[in-house]
């Protein structure tokens, strides 16, 4: 019974707004961190800070999008 309760769930999530959002943002994070070092040649740390804040602030907009877009269509 736990075992399909929880397969239940697990389904739901992957098929959710908010886990693509999630898996989203963290791959733009880790490419922005690279884009940003290999480009501007910046220390990796800060290169990871820029690479932190811009993905989040996207990963919030194409949540919002993806829910609007589901919505609608």
């Amino acid at each position: 019974m736990v075992k399909e309760i929880k397969s239940y769930f697990m389904k739901k999530l992957l098929q959710s707004s908010l886990m693509l959002s999630i898996v989203y943002t963290i791959g733009h994070i880790i490419i922005a961190m690279f884009c940003n070092y290999f480009i501007t040649g910046s220390e990796i740390s800060l290169a990871a800070m820029d690479a932190l804040i811009e993905p989040l602030i996207n990963g919030f907009w194409f949540y919002g999008i993806h829910k609007l877009f589901k919505y609608y269509v």
